[in-house]
C-alpha cells in the first residue's frame, strides 16, 4: 500500500517534472519575476529587432504542445525534426497510425490513405530509439528484470535519442568547465544560422516559475535586453517567454539526476544530408 501511495502521489503531482525527472536544485532561491510573455508588447519589440532569429520562423510552423505532462523532451525533439525534415523528400519520415482508428479508417474511400509522413510524439520512439529509452521507461519501467526505475528523460537520454533519428547532436551540459560568455555565444551562433536548432533543459523555479525541470525549443535572442525566446512546450499551462539570458543559463547550470543540466545542439546527421545532395 506504501508503494501505491507512493506511485499515485509521482502521477498526481510529480509528473510535471518527469521530463526530465528532477533532483531539487540546491543552492539557489527563486529569483524575481525575469520572464516577459510572448503575448505581451514588449515581446512584438524583441522579436521585431532581433537579428537571431531565423530558427523561429521553422519552428512555430512546427510547434505543438506536449500531449501530457513526461513528454516535453519527446515532444521539443519532434518539434526539431518536422523543422529540420519537412520539405526534404529525400528522407524517409514516418506515420503515426494511432492518429486515425480502425473505425474511422473503414469510412474513407478504398485506396485512400489518411495520415501525413511526419514525426509525432507517439512514433519518435521508434525501434532505435526505444534502444536509448523506451516510451514505457519514461514512465518509470525499469530497464530490464534487475534495473531501477528511471523515469523521465536525462539531457543525455534524449541527445542519444534524437541521434538514434539520424540527426547531429552536440551536447553541452552547464559544468563548471563551461563558461556563460561562451555559452552565450554559442547560442546566439545558432539561432542566426539556418538549419540548426537549440534544445535546452532548464529548472522552472529559477526563473520563478511553477514546475520542476523542463525542456523546450529555443527559438530567438534580443540583444537590447539580452534575453532568449523559450519556445515552450506546455502551452496548457504555460507560455512562450523571453528570459533574462543570465537567468536562463542559471536555471541550466543547475543539478539534475546524475549531472548539470544543459542544451542541445541539433542538426542533420551526414547519411541523410549525402541523400539529399544532387
Amino acid at each position: 500500500m506504501k508503494t501505491l501511495r507512493t506511485t499515485l502521489l509521482v502521477l498526481g503531482g510529480g509528473l510535471a517534472a518527469l521530463a526530465p525527472m528532477t533532483a531539487p536544485a540546491r543552492g539557489f532561491r527563486p529569483a524575481a519575476p525575469v520572464v516577459v510573455s510572448f503575448a505581451a508588447p514588449e515581446s512584438i519589440k524583441r522579436l521585431e529587432r532581433s537579428r537571431y532569429k531565423v530558427d523561429f520562423f521553422h519552428l512555430a510552423n512546427q510547434f505543438e504542445s506536449q500531449g501530457n505532462k513526461a513528454f516535453c523532451g519527446p515532444t521539443s525533439s519532434v518539434i526539431v525534426l518536422n523543422a529540420v525534415r519537412m520539405g526534404n523528400d529525400a528522407v524517409a519520415k514516418p506515420q503515426d497510425p494511432s492518429l486515425v482508428s480502425a473505425e474511422d479508417r473503414a469510412r474513407l474511400p478504398p485506396g485512400f490513405d489518411p495520415l501525413f509522413y511526419r514525426y509525432t510524439q507517439n512514433n519518435f520512439f521508434d525501434e532505435k530509439v526505444r534502444e536509448v529509452k523506451t516510451r514505457s521507461e519514461v514512465f518509470g519501467q525499469p530497464r530490464g528484470e534487475d534495473g531501477q526505475s528511471d523515469a523521465g528523460i536525462q539531457l543525455r537520454q534524449l541527445a542519444g535519442m534524437l541521434a538514434a533519428q539520424g540527426l547531429d547532436v552536440k551536447l553541452r551540459v552547464l559544468n563548471d568547465s563551461l563558461k556563460d560568455a561562451v555559452v552565450r555565444e554559442e547560442l546566439k551562433k545558432n539561432l542566426k544560422t539556418q538549419g540548426d536548432y537549440v534544445i535546452i533543459n532548464y529548472f522552472r523555479p529559477v526563473l520563478g516559475q511553477q514546475g520542476g525541470g523542463h525542456v523546450s525549443p529555443l527559438a530567438a535572442y534580443d540583444a537590447k535586453s539580452d534575453s532568449f525566446l523559450v519556445m515552450d512546450v506546455n502551452a496548457t499551462d504555460q507560455r512562450w517567454v523571453w528570459v533574462k539570458a543570465s537567468s536562463l543559463l542559471a536555471s541550466m547550470r543547475t543539478p539534475d539526476v546524475q549531472e548539470n543540466r544543459g542544451y542541445l545542439l541539433v542538426k542533420e546527421g551526414r547519411p541523410a544530408q549525402a541523400r539529399s545532395t544532387p
